[in-house]
């Protein structure tokens, strides 16, 4: 049985990093140091406006010049933001990601943010799904667990 998007959040915490879409880019880069992540979401009154990874960085900021301290996130961040909701198994979430190659899905019910998903998360989930499989068919083996 699939993991799903719940457990995964259940399991790591819904808690996000964000920053309004008036935040300087260097502000975002220092939050994303800080806290070690590869992407910020981009909220606006409580809701999910945009998101800010650092391949936007990479092609919108680096590679035209601009100015970290000047660019506003508001004028380089995502704004198509494709989500996921809490139901979805770590199968649809795999196929999302690398159908569009994204490493960041935010989660939302009800329009609500319920957190982020990573890449990460989702190898982490697959990889205890298989262990699970695997602890299950060798107590089977071993005779542990009659049919």
């Amino acid at each position: 049985m699939s993991t799903t998007v719940q457990q995964i959040l259940d399991h790591k915490g819904s808690g996000t990093i964000s920053v309004t879409p008036e935040a300087t880019v260097m502000d975002a880069l220092e939050l994303m140091a800080k806290h070690d992540v590869g992407g910020v979401l981009v909220l606006k009154d409580g809701r999910l406006v945009g998101i800010f990874t650092e391949r936007d960085y990479a092609r919108k900021v680096a590679i035209k010049g601009l100015s970290s301290r000047d660019a506003t996130i508001g004028e380089l961040m995502t704004t198509n933001v494709s989500t996921i909701t809490p139901d979805c198994s770590t199968d649809e979430v795999m196929n999302i990601m690398t159908q569009h190659r994204f490493r960041h899905l935010p989660v939302l019910k009800d329009d609500r943010l319920c957190g982020i998903v990573t890449i990460g998360d989702v190898v982490k989930a697959v990889i205890a799904e298989h262990e699970a499989t695997i602890h299950q068919l060798s107590s089977y083996i071993a005779g542990d667990i009659t049919a």
